[in-house]
């Protein structure tokens, strides 16, 4: 049998002997391990998918001859931030024309586009606290599991009265078990955070600047209609 299965068949013939407080230690840094994982999966393509639904929707609306047809092509483009953030805005310039015939109040659609802009970031910052916390936490945990692999090197060194590697082995390879786990939790958790992170800046730009332009597309195209007829179609009165 080459050497490193015999490796790996006595790593795990040590974690199966270990004791349940170090057994626990190990479950518990897996489960971060796999939670972690699933987490960046599942933003990797949440990002991936809002990064090129952006691209589309902002050359839909920069072509798009007025508010309403944005508004009815926005639906195909759901998966990108910038809808919620047009969504929002666009409610209030709606329902400031259908009130008043034409935007009186511009900070409250500028108030409106922040609203969409928080709301939306928290959509996309669900779950990295995950991510933060089993960078933070695994590394500890980890420690904790080779503390009380090395104690117990020592205990079974104590119990057998000699210095022998025979006697301190078990204890020791729990130990380096328990650090590779953590680490092998935490490192992941952590480039990926970052990385996020920096994605996270990137799309709150966007919506800033998208939220300018917004503003821009809207005063265009209330001074075009501003001695016609409103881009918003009223109700007629029944006499």
């Amino acid at each position: 049998m080459p050497p490193v299965i015999l490796l790996q068949v006595s790593v795990w013939d040590s974690v199966l002997r270990g004791q349940p407080v170090h057994l626990a230690v190990l479950i518990a840094l897996v489960l971060f391990s796999l939670f972690s994982w699933a987490i960046i999966l599942a933003k990797w393509k949440r990002f991936r998918t809002a990064r090129v639904r952006s691209i589309q929707f902002m050359r839909a609306f920069r072509k798009a001859a007025g508010m309403e047809a944005v508004a009815m092509a926005s639906e195909q483009f759901r998966a990108a931030p910038l809808v919620t953030v047009f969504d929002f805005g666009y409610s209030e310039v709606e329902r400031q024309v259908k009130v008043r015939g034409t935007i009186t109040n511009k900070t409250a659609v500028e108030r409106a586009l922040q609203l969409g802009m928080s709301e939306e970031m928290s959509r996309l910052e669900h779950n990295m606290s995950w991510l933060a916390t089993t960078a933070t936490v695994s590394p500890f945990i980890g420690l904790f599991g080779t503390v009380w692999g090395i104690i117990d090197a020592f205990h079974g060194l104590g119990q057998a009265g000699s210095a022998s590697l025979r006697a301190v082995a078990p204890g020791i390879s729990q130990a380096l078990v328990a650090t590779a786990l953590g680490l092998a939790a935490a490192i992941p958790a952590a480039m990926f955070y970052n990385y996020f992170g920096h994605l996270l800046k990137q799309f709150a730009a966007r919506m800033e600047d998208f939220a300018l332009e917004f503003l821009n597309a809207v005063e265009d195209q209330f001074e075009s209609f501003e001695r016609h007829e409103t881009p918003f179609a009223r109700p007629e009165r029944r006499s």
